[in-house]
């Protein structure tokens, strides 16, 4: 049995609570040793554990599907549970990811802003008023073709991480900018043929300068997404839908 030890990690991170008046933003920096597989959660929750637990960040899941523990790594943004420390530096700086509203130290409320985006967007399949009062018990439900079935699923493993918003420069000009995550979810409804809106529907809602029309196209949502969502793809193809509205 090997007694060789692993590298000592300087972990930075930005402390800040807002919830206390006097408190102001600094670095901490605490140090620990790396073990084989270590992720930046496991690193976080050692910190926590034994040197620091005032130390705030969020995770569920453990295992890149939740999308909680999403935060600034090194300056880019990425899942913590995710983000291996055999592959980085020794020297380690985290932060909160920007936009959201800091909750403390490295936790964000990405919920609030998800669920305005989403209301705002309106996220849900809308069926005809006629067909939802035929709906019933004895209802066959429709078939689908599978590639279209996937295609739809492809775009549903969006976990809302917020990564994508953090990494969008569209956003920095224009806070109302519905992001990736907004034009990811028009773009899954408008391929879906259960939702009986039309062009002109999601034209009433992504059709300007906080929609489609907004887009820089320097794709660092792709670059940052964790989930490999094909965001770029979408975001043209919504696009090149509205233009074809607009000059109508």
């Amino acid at each position: 049995m090997s007694n060789e030890k692993g590298r000592i990690l300087k972990i930075s991170v930005l402390k800040y609570n807002p919830q206390v008046k006097e408190d102001k933003p600094k670095i901490v920096t605490y140090e620990l040793e790396e073990a084989p597989g270590m992720t930046l959660f496991i690193a976080l929750n050692e910190i926590r554990q034994h040197q620091d637990n005032s130390l705030k960040f969020d995770f569920v899941c453990r295992a890149g599907i939740c999308g909680s523990c999403s935060m600034l790594i090194n300056g880019k943004p990425g899942l913590a549970c995710r983000a291996l420390t055999s592959k980085m530096d020794a020297d380690i700086t985290l932060a909160p990811l920007p936009v959201f509203e800091l909750i403390g130290d490295l936790s964000v409320f990405t919920g609030k802003w998800m669920s305005g985006m989403n209301d705002r967007l309106e996220t849900w399949i809308h069926e005809k008023e006629e067909e939802e009062k035929a709906c019933s018990c004895d209802t066959i439900e429709e078939t689908m073709d599978p590639d279209l079935s996937d295609e739809i699923y492809e775009l549903d493993r969006c976990i809302e991480c917020g990564c994508c918003v953090a990494g969008c420069g569209t956003i920095v000009m224009r806070e109302n900018f519905v992001g990736a995550v907004g034009l990811n979810k028009i773009a899954r409804y408008a391929i879906d043929p259960r939702d009986k809106r039309e062009d002109a529907d999601y034209y009433d809602l992504i059709g300007d300068e906080d929609g489609i029309f907004g887009c820089m196209s320097l794709m660092g949502c792709e670059d940052v997404c964790p989930k490999d969502l094909p965001l770029q793809s979408k975001i043209a193809y919504m696009r090149r839908k509205m233009v074809a509205m607009k000059d109508k």
